[in-house]
């Protein structure tokens, strides 16, 4: 892989890394703490939906980015042709 590829990757990368971060922030901060009481209003599994996002929804979205990274990445790498072998040691 030459130069202009690697910085083509990394360029992806990050701006995969800050889309999912910013959905992560927006989630876990936003949901949690700046709209809690309009979303209070709402009744999710038998509790209020931004008490909800503040103690579960932002974990379980954060769970969901983290399986959306390594499914994004996984195509990222073979559109660059990186590949992963992993050595078996035979003792």
């Amino acid at each position: 892989m030459d130069m202009a590829q690697r910085k083509a990757y990394w360029r992806r990368n990050l701006r995969l890394m800050a889309v999912l971060l910013t959905i992560w922030a927006l989630v876990s901060f936003g949901a949690g703490i700046l709209f809690v009481e309009p979303l209070n209003a709402v009744n999710f599994l038998g509790m209020p939906l931004g008490f909800w996002f503040a103690q579960q929804g932002s974990i379980l979205t954060f769970l969901i980015l983290i399986a959306v990274y390594v499914w994004r990445m996984d195509k990222l790498d073979k559109a660059f042709g990186i590949t992963e072998y992993e050595m078996e040691v035979h003792h």
